[in-house]
C-alpha cells in the first residue's frame, strides 16, 4: 500500500493482486535467533539498501531492539552488488559479532555472495531465505516460498477462472521457517543451542 499499488489489502480495487510475505515483521524475531544463538555477542552489523522505502523503519526498529539487547547495531548501507565487498570489509573492521540484512531485492539476489563473504571472514550471519542456508549460509528464517507459490498458484486458477482481481484480496504468507546449517556452524566454531535445533523446521548436515 506505501507504493500506492492497491487501495487496501482487503480490497486492492484495481487490476493488481497478489501474495505478500511477511519481511520486516520478521527483522525483529532474527535479531531474538541471533542473541540467542550468540548471547556473548555486544555488536551486531545490518546491512540496508538505502533506496528502500522501507529501510528507515527497519533501521529505527532494529535500533530499539538492539539497545534492549545491550548490543550495538552498524547499519552498513549496500546499493548494488559491487558493495559487499566493501560492506563486509566495514563489518570486520567494526569487530560485529553477527549479521543480519534488511528486506530488499539486491539481498534476495545476492545470497551467494553474501554467503561466500560471511563464510570466508568467519562472520555469523542469518538470512531470509531458505535457500540460502540449503547453500551454505548459517541459517535462515522466513516465509515459505513454497507456500507463497501455492497461494499464487491458486489466484491464477481464479483469475482464469473470471474472478476479477480487484475483488481477491491481496494475501499474506504466514508460514514461517527456520532452518540451521550444521556443517557451515561447524566452519564457523559454533554449536546451536537445543532448544533451537528443536524449533528448527529443516536442519542440514
Amino acid at each position: 500500500m506505501q507504493l500506492g499499488l492497491v487501495t487496501s489489502l482487503a480490497r486492492p480495487g484495481g487490476n493488481l493482486t497478489g501474495i505478500t510475505r511477511l519481511s520486516r515483521e520478521l527483522l525483529a524475531k532474527r535479531v531474538e535467533i541471533l542473541r540467542e544463538l550468540l548471547p556473548d555477542v555486544t555488536a551486531i552489523g545490518l546491512l540496508a539498501n538505502p533506496n528502500n522505502l522501507n529501510t528507515e523503519a527497519s533501521v529505527h526498529e532494529l535500533r530499539g531492539l538492539a539497545q534492549v539487547a545491550g548490543w550495538t547495531l552498524h547499519v552498513v548501507t549496500v546499493s548494488s552488488e559491487s558493495d559487499f565487498d566493501s560492506a563486509f570489509a566495514t563489518l570486520v573492521d567494526l569487530k560485529i559479532g553477527a549479521f543480519l540484512h534488511a528486506t530488499d531485492a539486491l539481498f534476495n539476489s545476492s545470497f551467494d555472495r553474501m554467503i561466500a563473504l560471511a563464510n570466508f571472514l568467519h562472520i555469523p550471519g542469518i538470512y531470509a531465505e531458505r535457500t540460502a542456508a540449503e547453500n551454505g549460509g548459517l541459517m535462515s528464517y522466513g516465509t515459505s516460498l513454497t507456500d507463497a507459490y501455492r497461494q499464487v498458484g491458486i489466484y491464477v486458477g481464479r483469475i482464469l477462472r473470471g474472478e476479477k482481481a480487484a475483488d481477491l484480496p491481496v494475501q499474506q504468507v504466514t508460514k514461517i521457517e527456520l532452518t540451521l546449517n550444521l556443517k557451515s556452524a561447524k566452519a564457523l566454531g559454533i554449536a546451536f543451542p537445543p532448544a533451537l535445533h528443536a524449533r528448527a523446521d529443516e536442519v542440514i548436515e
